[in-house]
């Protein structure tokens, strides 16, 4: 008699033995303040797979091992004598491998963070809320399509009806977790800082003393002084004094002021200065300064003197075209 050879499955395991295999994208976590188990309900709710969560000292070593990752957060509040060379390795890998990053930076790091910056699908927060935090997440799950994959122009109305229902639901997962007590040095996820909540006022921009010569305006440019058009900045941020601040969130042409005005004057403007100027919470400025570099009006320099700190210069187009409309307004409005 042949002896029955044939494997039983336990009950509970159900008639398929096999499990379903992960299809989300991966998310690795480097923070020194939050637990895995912390943020596994934050990535679920992206869309995202948590590989686990790394603290700065460990994380040189995770990344150089990690064979696969499609998605990296990356919180560095505070500065740390390992957190320069950390970060040209996250960018280099998010270069060489498309990978998406996003960095949350406090006011102590984010001349630094800026620095480095150097993938298009990294994303630089500075004192994020917990809504910036999440889109920032879902934004980093769309940041390039799949391999041989078009993009469809016709869902894009759908697509971002979706994109902002994810938002809405991850920062709730987000204000649910930051209910929780906390040990350690937690960023915060409220309000992001405006320009009011920074000591001094407008009156006194930041602005760096000149390094050296400036540039030359052109010689056919209408007599503007930097008084005018601070002048004008100052009329359009009692603006809020009168009518709900959130009409005008839109910071672009008050930083091409601000930069305007500190070019008359003959200084340099750091990136946080210009987030400070924009009046805007510091991840928004921080969008809108690389959304004008990217478009050719503003232009990046380092800081001959320290190479981790990159000067906002407004481009030569970019000032010709400020001055001819003071010249053109002088008709409409008394500045």
């Amino acid at each position: 008699m042949m002896e029955d050879f044939s494997y039983f499955l336990p009950a509970s395991l159900g008639a398929d033995p096999i499990a379903p295999q992960d299809e989300r994208a991966s998310l690795l976590i480097i923070a020194d303040w939050i637990g895995g188990d912390d943020m596994a309900p934050v990535a679920a709710a992206a869309g995202f797979r948590l590989l686990g969560k790394v603290g700065l000292e460990d994380a040189p070593a995770r990344l150089d091992q990690q064979s696969q990752c499609d998605a990296l957060l990356l919180f560095c509040p505070s500065s740390t004598p390992l957190l320069e060379r950390l970060l040209v390795q996250v960018e280099t890998q998010a270069i060489q491998t498309g990978m998406a990053v996003i960095l949350v930076a406090g006011w102590e790091t984010v001349e630094l963070a800026f620095a480095c910056l150097r993938s298009p699908h990294s994303q630089l927060l500075c004192d994020p809320d917990r809504t910036e935090l999440a889109a920032a997440l879902v934004a980093a799950g769309e940041h390039r399509p799949l391999p041989g994959q078009l993009h469809d122009r016709d869902r894009d109305s759908a697509r971002l009806q979706q994109l902002s229902e994810e938002v809405g639901r991850l920062a709730r997962t987000i204000d649910m977790l930051t209910q929780q007590a906390r040990t350690g040095a937690a960023p915060g996820f409220d309000s992001a800082p405006r320009m009011a909540d920074r000591p001094g006022n407008y009156f006194a921009m930041p602005a760096l003393s000149p390094l050296g010569a400036a540039a030359a305006l052109p010689p056919s440019a209408p007599a503007v002084t930097a008084t005018q058009v601070r002048d004008l900045l100052r009329a359009r941020r009692i603006r809020a004094d009168f009518l709900p601040g959130d009409l005008f969130a839109d910071p672009a042409w008050d930083m091409l002021l601000d930069l305007l005005a500190a070019r008359l004057e003959q200084e340099r403007v750091s990136v946080s200065s210009l987030c400070i100027a924009a009046a805007v919470p510091p991840t928004t400025a921080l969008r809108w300064i690389r959304t004008l570099c990217d478009k050719g009006l503003l232009e990046r320099h380092a800081d001959p003197q320290d190479g981790r700190r990159i000067f906002i210069h407004l481009a030569q187009e970019a000032t010709d075209a400020l001055l001819r409309w003071f010249d053109a307004s002088r008709r409409f409005l008394t500045i």
